[in-house]
């Protein structure tokens, strides 16, 4: 077994076998190396910087004692694939699940995961999108304060538990996209200050002193996290990595971080054979982003669409706190439904500044870009983290706007069956001063938005984390049983219509007033009474035949009446 490890400022780097301290030999370009011929899969070690403590290696595959222990050699070639016959699947347009593993399920493990795929495929799925699983502290967490971004967090499984979710995802015909953390790490756990220069002051962020992109040392940092990608590709088999918060990577490189890595996955693609996918979360309205690195793109396959689930989202529950300030009214919902961004150049009250640039209809489709009516953010960065409080037609209303417009669409956990549960911050730190840090900061962030204190739930309380996991129970009572065939219903049409799957932003036609919405795709129409009292909708030339309703509708010679928060879908 070789052991390496890059450490460029240090007189000494010593490996740490069991009982055995290793002097290790210095290399080429800051790299210690050393090989010991009767190391190899599952044997312990970690490094010693000049006679400092034992820390983990910067690139662990595997971390079985947690972030503070000591790594674990993991041989990947080891596992025996069965996804030979998979040929991969462009992601753009197609349906992505964003689930949480530690509370998809009660057990909260990938192998748990795993036994809910074919609920998956039945509902319409086609990428299962995995919230981050690089080690983090504690046994429950989002997993966005990771560490050892190389190794998948134990109490999930480890890394042998992802191989094998994988291999069964691509069995029942699904995809896979991971959420990877490269803006920022954990407090916790996060020993890379000793190896070397992984952050620079350079750069200011929310989390401190930013990811070293462009100082003194930043190739090999820069090498550290495209390995990262690379290896979950090729070691892994997964589909697409989800970018966290990209507009969080300082970055004044000749070439950014993203175009870097986008060209390497694009090598990389070419060579595996099948497509591989790069989503960005960009908090900056920039078509720039999903444009080719070859005409001054960042090159990402595809990125969320913020402003439109903002725009859904205040129509839906009337909410204009914060930064829903700018939304609220269907003139806005009928902008971002048809041109992406509110704000494409715009003022933005939010944020004090004009913002966004516009993105050209000639030049993007849809499917670059991704709609929701929720994701983890957005429930779980709310006071209570509470889904929102909606009838279940108003739920209907939004699961069909998402799922007939242009754009990727994109679930989060439960919401197809209007769950119950809601989905809160938790942490799991064993310091006893971060965990109080956590807790304030926490309660002190809402307060000053007048929420009482002490109605923030305890992050670090383990209440907190069981009463976010799934009840699948529920599934078979009702609403929630009509609710989920609503959800069945539109993934079926979506699937099979041509008209919902052209993803020319042209392609759609909006006409709206303060209580009502008809959105036309081709020869469908989806008619939505925004009113909690019955409605007529009033349609020009209404189709031929109803395809599918949730509330009572009549077609009458004014229009569509629709029961109040229903929503209908017409084609002719």
């Amino acid at each position: 077994m070789h052991f390496a490890v890059w450490a460029p400022a240090a007189s000494a780097v010593s490996l740490l076998l069991s009982e055995s301290v290793l002097e290790m030999r210095q290399g080429d370009g800051g790299w210690w190396e050393l090989s010991v011929a009767e190391a190899g899969h599952g044997t312990s070690y970690a490094f010693s910087v000049e006679g400092s403590e034992p820390m983990p290696d910067p690139r662990s595959a595997w971390q079985p004692d947690g972030v503070h222990g000591f790594s674990r050699v993991f041989d990947s070639s080891r596992f025996e694939w069965t996804d030979a016959g998979w040929r991969g699947r462009d992601v753009r347009g197609a349906v992505f699940y964003e689930l949480h593993v530690g509370t998809f399920t009660a057990e909260g493990t990938l192998e748990a995961a795993a036994g809910h795929l074919d609920y998956l495929v039945a509902l319409g799925v086609e990428v299962v999108s995995l919230m981050p699983v690089a080690a983090f502290p504690g046994r429950h967490g989002w997993g966005y304060d990771g560490v050892d971004l190389y190794a998948v967090h134990e109490p999930y499984g480890g890394p042998g538990a992802l191989q094998r979710f994988v291999d069964r995802c691509h069995e029942v015909g699904l995809a896979v996209c991971l959420d990877v953390v490269y803006n920022h790490l954990g407090p916790s756990g996060n020993y890379l200050d000793a190896f070397g220069p992984y952050f620079t002051s350079k750069h200011t962020t929310p989390w401190g002193p930013a990811v070293n992109l462009d100082d003194a040392g930043c190739v090999e940092v820069r090498r550290w996290i495209c390995d990262n990608a690379l290896r979950w590709f090729g070691e892994f088999h997964v589909d697409a990595l989800r970018l966290d918060a990209v507009h969080a990577l300082a970055d004044e490189s000749p070439q950014h971080l993203l175009a870097q890595l986008s060209l390497e996955t694009a090598t990389l693609s070419a060579s595996l054979g099948r497509p591989l996918g790069l989503v960005a979360e960009s908090d900056l309205n920039d078509p720039r982003m999903v444009e080719p690195v070859s005409s001054g793109g960042l090159g990402m396959t595809a990125q969320w669409s913020d402003d439109f689930h903002h725009a859904l989202h205040t129509l839906l529950t009337g909410e204009q706190a914060g930064y829903y300030v700018d939304f609220g009214d269907p003139g806005v919902f009928a902008k971002t439904l048809t041109q992406v961004f509110l704000h494409d150049g715009s003022y933005s009250t939010f944020r004090g500044q004009d913002w966004g640039r516009p993105v050209d209809p000639e030049r993007h489709g849809g499917w670059e870009f991704l709609a929701y009516t929720s994701n983890h953010d957005q429930v779980g960065n709310r006071a209570l983290g509470d889904r929102p409080a909606l009838t279940p037609g108003q739920l209907a209303i939004g699961a069909a706007l998402v799922l007939t417009s242009p754009y990727t669409p994109m679930l989060f956990m439960g919401e197809e069956w209007g769950a119950s549960t809601p989905w809160r911050y938790f942490t799991d730190h064993s310091e006893a001063s971060l965990a109080e840090a956590v807790r304030v900061g926490r309660r002190r962030e809402f307060a000053a938005y007048g929420w009482d204190a002490e109605e923030i739930p305890d992050p670090q309380d383990p209440a907190t984390w069981r009463s976010s996991v799934l009840d699948w129970t529920e599934l078979d009572e009702p609403p929630h049983r009509e609710l989920l065939r609503w959800y069945r219903d539109l993934l079926a049409l979506r699937a099979r219509s041509e008209d919902l799957r052209n993803d020319r932003l042209s392609s759609v036609d909006v006409t709206y007033a303060d209580s009502w919405l008809v959105v036309r795709r081709g020869a469908l129409r989806v008619v939505v009474n925004l009113d909690p009292g019955e409605a007529v909708v009033p349609v020009d030339g209404v189709p031929a035949y109803q395809v599918m309703a949730f509330g009572d509708c009549a077609v009458i010679t004014e229009g569509v009446r629709l029961a109040g928060y229903g929503v209908a879908i017409f084609a002719g």
